[in-house]
């Protein structure tokens, strides 16, 4: 009964933490005046070809310092907390690894849309590639967090049963 309480608790805090990130997320993305999300550009620029801007910072690097790094890290650290909360918030049917690739992609797909129907920011494809690997590290550090759980609620229970056969 105790640990039901703590399950149902445990899966409310999770939902209440992705609901706050989505907020964020879309709030930053769309929203946010960093990166010069301020207005509409008078020439909107985007990327259809993949690993294009990437190659570019990469081969600017040096000259942009780190502004390649953040905008490259960025992209996929904005994600980690998606691909961490959407399936610790989930049922167990929901939680799978291509699900939460899957969502990643698509909410990053949606906001390169956005951007490139309001003119604010810039659609590229490249930031879809690193939002969604944003996504996939998210989930692989929530499944190694969940193996780490298993195994001591598992060395707890079997902790319990030892106790107990040793009182009889």
């Amino acid at each position: 009964m105790v640990r039901t309480r703590e399950r149902k608790w445990l899966r409310r805090f999770g939902k209440l933490l992705f609901l706050l990130y989505i907020v964020f997320l879309f709030w930053f993305l769309l929203f946010s005046d960093w990166y010069g999300r301020g207005g509409e550009m008078r020439e909107y620029h985007y990327n259809l070809e993949l690993f294009r801007e990437i190659r570019r910072f990469w081969t600017y690097r040096e000259q942009l310092g780190f502004l390649a790094f953040a905008n490259l890290a960025g992209n996929v650290l904005i994600f980690v907390p998606f691909g961490f909360f959407m399936p610790m918030a989930s049922r167990s049917w929901n939680r799978s690894f291509f699900l939460t690739v899957f969502y990643s992609f698509g909410i990053s797909f949606f906001v390169e849309v956005f951007q490139l129907l309001t003119k604010v920011g810039s659609f590229d494809v490249d930031d879809m590639l690193l939002n969604t690997a944003g996504g996939l590290c998210g989930y692989i550090l929530f499944a190694l967090c969940n193996v780490i759980r298993r195994s001591y609620v598992e060395e707890r229970k079997g902790q319990r049963q030892r106790k107990k056969k040793s009182k009889r």
